[in-house]
């Protein structure tokens, strides 16, 4: 059983749906970093970041299975990649076109509340799932948010994907340990002052 990420069953107000459309982006964005780090994941790894976010066990992937994610991941670090809205939403429209299906319903035979799915069906493969429910998630968050739904990490050799949900100022940084590296590193250059040529 796949969830796009909704694993209790919503309450009335607004707040349930918002919180599962961002743990599903959340997830997206831990899968598109672990799948996007190597050309050959490890499966039980990726498995671990599955059960972490939410997906009920026991998740069993094969090297197929993963390589068909790691596809859908590659496509989606375009979404975080863009750097404006406009970008953003025209590649989440290229992907909606060409990676999933119709919207529809599921509660997979009764086990889990209605939720959304864009995947041909519940046992559809992990790849297309990837992509579907990613796509869906990251499409609220540029409805909602009317930006960008993150971004790819600034510091020198990380490259990581982030998210950019919630106010603030604009997030450069996947963490605030790479945010720390890059400001010691500035640090440390100019107190060094300017090298001779």
């Amino acid at each position: 059983m796949r969830y796009i990420g909704v694993v209790s069953p919503p309450s009335n107000d607004d707040r349930s749906t918002r919180l599962s459309v961002r743990d599903t982006a959340r997830r997206t964005a831990a899968l598109v970093n672990a799948l996007t780090a190597e050309p050959s994941p490890d499966p039980h790894a990726i498995a671990g970041i599955l059960l972490d976010h939410g997906e009920p066990g026991p998740v069993e992937l094969t090297a197929g299975d993963v390589a068909g994610m790691r596809t859908a991941a590659l496509r989606l670090r375009e979404v975080f990649a863009a750097e404006h809205v406009d970008e953003a939403a025209e590649v989440l429209n290229r992907l909606l076109r060409e990676g999933t299906g119709p919207l529809r319903l599921s509660s997979h035979d009764g086990r889990s509340p209605w939720h959304p799915h864009l995947d041909s069906d519940d046992e559809a493969p992990w790849g297309e799932w990837f992509l579907a429910s990613s796509c869906m998630a990251l499409t609220v968050l540029i409805w909602d948010g009317q930006r960008p739904p993150g971004g790819l990490c600034s510091s020198s050799g990380c490259g990581d994907v982030f998210l950019t949900v919630g106010s603030g100022p604009e997030r450069r940084y996947c963490s605030r340990r790479c945010a720390t590296r890059e400001r010691v590193a500035a640090h440390r250059r100019a107190k060094a002052g300017p090298r001779s040529p």
